[in-house]
């Protein structure tokens, strides 16, 4: 009987053992599957406080607004700020994203190939880390989205209708009070505003005479009145007031420019609005003109009234504050201009306020930067321009990012004040260089930089020294000069010919001679054609020029007759890719084995014909392989020579292990700003191509298998080097 019972038991135990461990499995599928996310979803749009998602490739594109930096904005799109965070790349992948509290500011950054933009406050945030589960923590297998079909506000619109409607004997301060249904709706908007709100948007109120409300839209239409009305009227809000609030609550200071630009444009509407109804008030064309909405003058944004209703005798017309048909049918915002896209330049306008030029002259020129400005259809998707005006010093009227559009370009041209002073170009050429284009003043890293000088005259300080360094930069200088020097004034030049030594080429392209000041508005075309045409911007071209790039060859025994010329063979292609001159690229090469020989340093060829044919005469030298003596050797003989604001690159070429230590010479190589790129061909060691390397992770080191196959490396390399040096940023 005992016996019985324990084997009866221990069969219970053994099944409710199993039942479990297939329940448990079940679980752990049920765990397994991850709900995937569209690129364009945004984390506010997701109700999950916490969840594992699945990103699909492709969401590195600039349409999926990112907003902050390691800390996002509800309102951005989730994969985007996982790619931007650095947790997956572009191919995708599974995120973990947990919901945070909302920030008081958001800062925006460029990173892993995404630009976010700051915002500066949002209700809700969130941040993105790898999607590996926490111990003890479920997910859930599908995402609750918050519903978009129905609008809260339509549904607070008609509880308006139905709940704030009043009859004859209504009171009009009863209406002050609100239901807790319209608070509710009230609260409800407030958490699914559809997206952030401008920061000098400003909130004014509609007043609609009709007994069935239309739903609200924040797209602006014509909205006509009738003259009259029945005895029954209702007056609805056309904004609740917690999104007056939370207007209220957000500065202008680092709102993203196509907000401003939207945002102008609308304060600039409303502002009409006000000042009509403050003077229809004043007439005192309706007796309740005082106690209603109407918007009310200089005040930044408008405070919602209590919603009510009010007696009129039956067949009394109601006067609502305008004066014509034209004012009750506000016409809708322009849409903000992207800009031409095929114009993404950063230009900056360096204009001459010297007291030679004269207050007359000086409005001349501030019409031609206007005409410029409507011609280049200025936007973020397009051409951003700056002004810095000179003359003794110089100073940033406004930077890339202060206006979006040709419009409000125009205006601050108009406001720009005459400083007066000499004509110190050379120093205003220095100022761009070092603090226009930033990425904290609207560089965009991608767009070429381009610095447009106006002269009236001539300079009055030297020009070739800060040219040279802003054209090293990646700065394209353009000079347009208006009236210069006659033969009796060229005594009184500090710096003859300083067009040819300012500008980025001496073949007329980059500078523009005006006669007269009244002839200035002919070459606006030709101006803006000549800045618009990228492929010609030499000096923007930074993974092309700028650079000095000494390459140190490996000519031991072991390399052999045909398989040198194959080196010299591949490294002519690399120099080919560059554009080579004093002011641009210039190449240098080293050929070592137990020794090392200079074969031509950074200053001896200044064409790219020159270096061609410099690097077909190089002799093999046969010998031992000294790399670390080698790299000493460059850094003495080529790079200690280098010129200041140039990169300095070092391609080092070898077929097998060294000698001596490489590590120590490396280090040392890059401690002293050498960018060093290692290739190994055959018998090289991968550990010290590694340790030659600057960063082996960002490919600074290949290993080809046979020398016939160097040439297929060419465009990586080159590839590397442009893509590198476009992503450093400028501060």
């Amino acid at each position: 009987m005992k016996a019985s019972i324990i084997a009866t038991f221990f069969a219970l135990f053994l099944t409710c053992t199993y039942a479990t461990k297939e329940a448990t499995k079940k679980n752990k599928k049920a765990k397994l599957y991850v709900p995937e996310l569209d690129c364009d979803i945004k984390a506010g749009k997701i109700i999950n406080p916490e969840f594992i998602a699945k990103c699909p490739p492709g969401c590195q594109d600039i349409k999926y607004r990112v907003y902050g930096t390691d800390i996002y904005a509800s309102f951005s799109s989730v994969c985007s700020a996982a790619i931007h965070s650095g947790t997956i790349d572009n191919s995708g992948g599974k995120i973990l994203v947990q919901k945070v509290a909302g920030q008081s500011g958001y800062r925006g950054s460029f990173s892993n190939g995404i630009r976010s933009l700051s915002l500066p406050r949002w209700r809700e945030s969130f941040i993105v880390s790898e999607g590996k589960p926490k111990k003890g923590v479920t997910y859930p297998s599908t995402l609750e989205y918050s519903s978009s079909k129905s609008s809260p506000v339509k549904a607070e619109s008609k509880k308006s209708a139905q709940d704030i409607k009043v009859t004859r004997n209504t009171d009009i301060s009863n209406a002050s009070e609100k239901s807790p249904e319209q608070a509710d709706a009230l609260r409800k908007e407030y958490q699914t505003s559809p997206g952030p709100v401008p920061a000098t948007q400003v909130t004014t109120t509609m007043l609609k005479p009709t007994t069935t409300p239309e739903p609200i839209s924040t797209t602006p239409k014509p909205t006509t009145f009738p003259a009259t009305t029945s005895t029954t009227t209702t007056i609805t809000a056309a904004k609740p007031r917690s999104a007056v609030h939370r207007v209220r609550d957000i500065g202008p200071s680092s709102v993203h420019p196509v907000y401003s630009a939207v945002a102008a444009a609308a304060s600039r509407q409303v502002q009409a609005a006000q000042g009509r109804g403050q003077n229809q008030a004043s007439r005192g064309t309706s007796p309740y003109a005082s106690i209603r909405n109407i918007p009310r003058a200089n005040t930044g944004i408008q405070r919602q009234q209590p919603v009510a209703a009010f007696r009129k005798p039956a067949g009394s017309p109601v006067h609502l504050g305008f004066s014509s048909k034209e004012e009750l049918n506000p016409k809708p915002l322009e849409p903000v201009s992207q800009g031409n896209p095929n114009c993404k330049v950063d230009l900056s306008f360096l204009i001459d306020g010297s007291w030679s030029i004269g207050k007359r002259r000086f409005q001349i020129q501030k019409q031609f930067l206007s005409d410029v400005a409507q011609a280049l259809d200025v936007g973020v998707a397009g051409p951003l321009m700056g002004i810095v005006q000179y003359g003794d010093d110089p100073s940033t009227e406004f930077n890339l990012k202060t206006h979006a559009n040709s419009r409000d370009v125009k205006n601050a041209i108009e406001k720009i004040p005459q400083k007066g002073g000499r004509s110190n170009v050379g120093k205003a050429l220095s100022f761009v260089n070092k603090n226009f284009f930033l990425d904290t003043n609207g560089n965009r890293g991608g767009a070429p930089n381009v610095a447009i000088v106006l002269v009236d005259g001539w300079p009055t300080d030297k020009v070739e020294e800060a040219s040279r360094l802003a054209r090293e930069s990646g700065i394209n200088i353009f000079f347009v000069t208006i009236e210069g020097a006659d033969e009796n004034e060229k005594q009184n030049v500090i710096e003859p010919n300083f067009v040819d030594k300012a500008v980025c080429r001496t073949n007329g392209f980059y500078s523009i001679n005006v006669p007269s000041w009244f002839n200035l508005r002919k070459v606006v075309q030709t101006l803006v054609k000549r800045v618009c045409d990228t492929d010609r911007l030499a000096c923007s071209k930074t993974c092309l020029n700028s650079a000095d790039i000494g390459i140190v060859i490996d000519g031991s025994s072991s390399v052999g007759t045909g398989n040198f010329r194959t080196i010299l063979q591949f490294v002519a292609n690399i120099s080919k890719e560059f554009e080579i001159s004093d002011t641009d690229t210039r190449i240098g090469a080293v050929q070592y084995t137990y020794e090392q020989r200079l074969e031509f340093g950074f200053d001896k060829h200044s064409t790219k014909q020159d270096v061609l044919n410099a690097i077909k005469r190089i002799n093999y030298w046969s010998g031992g392989t000294s790399t670390g003596a080698a790299i000493n050797y460059a850094s003495e003989q080529l790079f200690s020579k280098s010129k200041p604001n140039k990169r300095k690159i070092m391609i080092l070429i070898t077929d097998g292990r060294s000698y001596d230590d490489v590590r120590v010479p490396a280090m040392t190589a890059h401690q002293n700003g050498v960018i060093a790129y290692s290739v190994g061909i055959a018998w090289a060691a991968q550990d010290e191509l590694e340790s030659i390397a600057t960063d082996p992770d960002k490919e600074h080191s290949f290993f080809v298998d046979e020398f016939d196959h160097l040439y297929r490396f060419v465009p990586r390399i080159i590839q590397n080097i442009c893509t590198e040096f476009n992503s450093q940023p400028r501060n």
